[in-house]
Parts: structure tokens; sequence; C-alpha cells
């Protein structure tokens, strides 16, 4: 995407993990990292010299997550049972915070813009939760027959995790390519943040 500056925009997600149901919710917090400037675009420029890392690329905000299980594996006669797999998952949202004190217009502009950018982390953050409802419905209850010691069960819902992994990362670039195309919402929302017509 051709932007103004030369920041490539890009909203990130990690490698995503299992599960979810009725008894958990995922924890989200926000990373803020410090931009500043008197213009929209200064401020802009800043978010490029500063925004989180991905891949050799500097974005504008970028959607991380932590996945951990408790999973309880049990022998039912010559089957393993998947009887609990609950999931902990704490959501990371890294966002461009301003230092500066900006009038109007572009305090409005800004306003704006990082309302924007919050709402595009947060739809990643739904698929990621997404992604978690669908581990944990489809992996409590699995069985797996003639597996006593509960070892082939192991490798088995690791390809499923992979699969609906990748279907979320999947989602997830379909929503960026959308969203960061010439004319699309962010792309909109960083012109209007640094040339207002």
């Amino acid at each position: 995407m051709r932007t103004p500056t030369r920041l490539i925009v890009a909203i990130g997600l990690f490698l995503s993990g299992p599960a979810a149901a009725q008894d958990w919710q995922a924890t989200e917090r926000v990373e803020p990292y410090t931009v500043q400037g008197s213009t929209g675009l200064e401020i802009y420029r800043s978010i490029g010299e500063r925004g989180p890392k991905l891949g050799i690329a500097r974005v504008i905000a970028h959607t991380g997550f932590k996945l951990t299980w408790t999973r309880k594996y049990e022998r039912q006669g010559d089957a393993c049972v998947i009887t609990v797999n609950k999931p902990k998952l704490i959501i990371t949202y890294t966002l461009p915070k301003l230092k500066s004190k900006l009038s109007e217009p572009l305090k409005s502009r800004w306003d704006t813009f990082i309302a924007g950018v919050t709402a595009h982390e947060k739809i990643h953050g739904d698929f990621i939760k997404d992604m978690v409802k669908q581990i944990e419905a489809m992996s409590v209850g699995m069985t797996v027959e003639n597996d006593p010691n509960c070892q082939k069960i192991r490798p088995q819902l690791q390809a499923r995790l992979g699969e609906l992994s990748d279907a979320q990362r999947a989602r997830s670039r379909d929503f960026d390519k959308v969203e960061l195309s010439d004319g699309g919402n962010v792309h909109q929302l960083i012109l209007q943040l640094v040339d207002p017509r």
C-alpha cells in the first residue's frame, strides 16, 4: 500500500492457540507506545519510527496473544477422551499513544484516527476469541479409540488445532487486505490524519 510516508501499515497476528467455552473470558490489555508531533504528518512519521516491529517493518498497531490450556485426558475403556479443555487467553493490543497536546481541528482528526485503529484491532481480537471457542468446541469430548495411554490423541488434536489456527490467520489476512488497501478503512484513516481535504 502506498501511503504519504513509506510506513507499511500492517496489523499483525501471532500464532493462535486453542479453546473457549461459557465459563471463561479473555483478558484484554493495551500496551501503548508514545508518539508525538504537531501536524498529522509529523505524528504519522513518529508512528513509523516508533511503532511495533512486525517482521522487518514497523506497523501502526498490532494484536498479539498468549494462549495456554488446562486440559484433562481421561481413559474410558480402551479409548482416550478429552474431558476438560479450558483456555486462558490474554490478548494484547499495541497502539500509539499521543504525547503531544493538540488543538482543533488536528485533535479531532487524531481522535478519529486512534478510534478507528483501535476498532480495527478489536476485530482481530474477536477473530482470536472465535478461534479459541472453535477449538474448545471441537476438542472437549474428542475421543480416540484404542488409545488407553492417551498417546494417539495428542497428535490428532495438534493437527486439528493447526487447521483452526491457519483458518484464523487467513481470516485476519483477508480482513487486512480490505482494510489496508487503497481506499480501505485504515488507509482512509491515515489520509484523513495526514492530508485532510
